[in-house]
């Protein structure tokens, strides 16, 4: 049987998985469902949907290829992201539930104005648009090169479908959907990537300690970088842009945090965050174990290293000399990851869209929120869509830089905002503050070039940093000098 029909049931295969779970998850579904899942989800099910969560496609393709440049340096940066999830558990979750808020952005709103508000919604819509298309074209581009391609399928019609086939199982239950979904995706990515791991590691020749020996002893699995404070994968700058990047990718974004909010008590969540952040960790490993196994079996059948790393993990897949089952389990891992995570997506923004920028809940009854909501969620799923297809040719760094690298830039002025609001207790002119979350991430990028410019300095994930106080700056600097009346 051809490779890519292989690929064609094995996602066919899936889907109706995924459909069958959507549906028994979103009978007797409401707005309250699709927003908040109602609140009623135990948190060892929401963990498991979590640490499913914070693993994209891209993560699947981009981790494992990223070892021949960066060895495990990604490891210095998910210890930062434990130390954000505890923050993030113990700061944010019981303000957002003692508000009782269905958009954490809310928070803004009763903090300093609409306008404060609208920009945090509206930069997370941008963030959320532009990271989530950027991790979903990444997947959509290597089932074309596996699936569609060699039947003529056109890569718009490859696009088209597959967010139709997404729209459909999210359209109902929302965020209940996403979670019991996300529990599928997590046991599927790991069963996935264990099961690559051993298969790979057949096809060196490798026992487990073999394995083990060869994978300490080889280049490829340093962890620690702290020789050169320059460089992007010095040990300082990753874990502390870890710290910052988690609190703002996932504590102050409504995607992540939705499911969060979707446990019963704020108790509950931080028992998930915890737990889901720990093995979180130890999944990452597991994909960088498989790089340089990766990186192991080229050199050993003479594959030639590929221009973009991302390609490393497809191709050897498809290799002849590798069981079939690799390349099922490939394509099993990047779909569920993929696939629930564009989902996700869609939801957060559907859910933002109408409770942050509509005003939805406030302005509508309950019927007509319905209408709205639905039409929406179409609207966010066609705008995807439309980003994908417009970012098919994409930079040539690996995928998982380019969606860290946007999320500095757009998160930036939403952890300034949050910042400012919880550790001041200053007043600003609200009015003025788009203006400040604009040229915060402008001013960032004159930074980030400076610094490259006159001393050589490579900014990596701490630009996110950069941003965030350029943001606070720009507050203090609209300050009214009055306090905030509790």
């Amino acid at each position: 049987m051809q490779n890519h029909w292989i690929v064609i049931i094995t996602i066919i295969a899936y889907f109706a998985l995924l459909l069958l779970i959507s549906y028994f998850a979103s009978r007797k579904s409401d707005n309250a469902t699709f927003f908040s899942g109602n609140r009623r989800n135990p948190w060892v099910l929401v963990s498991i949907a979590t640490i499913g969560a914070a693993i994209s496609g891209v993560t699947f393709i981009s981790v494992p290829g990223m070892v021949e440049a960066k060895g495990y340096s990604y490891l210095q940066m998910c210890l930062g992201f434990i130390v954000g999830y505890f923050l993030i558990a113990f700061v944010l979750v019981p303000m957002f539930y003692k508000r009782n808020l269905v958009s954490i952005y809310g928070y803004l709103g009763e903090r300093f104005g609409v306008a404060t508000y609208r920009s945090g919604a509206w930069f997370f819509f941008v963030s959320k648009i532009l990271g989530a298309s950027v991790r979903f074209l990444v997947v959509c581009a290597t089932l074309q090169i596996l699936v569609f391609g060699p039947l003529g399928i056109p890569f718009v019609l490859n696009v088209v479908a597959t967010i139709a086939l997404i729209w459909l199982y999210t359209a109902q239950g929302g965020v209940k959907s996403v979670i019991w979904t996300d529990v599928l995706k997590s046991c599927c990515l790991v069963l996935s990537v264990v099961l690559c791991i051993y298969f790979i590691a057949e096809g060196l020749g490798f026992s487990f300690g073999e394995m083990v020996s060869a994978i300490t002893g080889d280049s490829t699995s340093q962890v620690f970088f702290f020789d050169n404070p320059k460089e992007g994968t010095y040990f300082w700058k990753q874990f502390l842009a870890g710290v910052f990047m988690v609190i703002a990718t996932t504590g102050l974004d409504q995607d992540m945090m939705q499911r969060n909010l979707a446990c019963k008590d704020s108790k509950e969540s931080q028992k998930n965050m915890i737990v889901s952040s720990i093995v979180q960790f130890f999944v990452i490993a597991l994909f960088l174990v498989l790089g340089t196994l990766l990186v192991m079996y080229m050199a050993k059948v003479n594959i030639a290293m590929p221009e973009k790393p991302d390609e490393i993990f497809g191709i050897v897949a498809q290799s002849e000399g590798m069981p079939v089952v690799v390349l099922v389990l490939f394509v099993l891992g990047l779909i569920s990851a993929a696939y629930s995570a564009a989902g996700s997506a869609i939801t957060s923004l559907t859910t933002s869209f109408t409770v942050d920028i509509l005003d939805g809940q406030k302005k509508y009854d309950d019927a007509k929120l319905t209408k709205v909501r639905k039409t929406v969620h179409v609207m966010m799923s066609v705008l995807m869509g439309l980003v994908i297809i417009v970012f098919y040719y994409a930079s040539n760094q690996d995928a998982i830089s380019a969606v860290y690298t946007l999320a500095s830039y757009t998160y930036g002025p939403i952890l300034g905002l949050f910042v400012f609001g919880m550790f001041s207790k200053l007043q600003v002119r609200d009015k003025l503050v788009p203006i400040v979350c604009v040229l915060a991430p402008a001013l960032s990028w004159v930074v980030q070039w400076q610094l490259k410019e006159q001393f050589g300095y490579e900014t990596s994930f701490e630009l996110l940093i950069i941003n965030a106080v350029l943001t606070v700056i720009g507050l203090a600097l609209l300050t009214k000098g009055k306090i905030e009346k509790k």
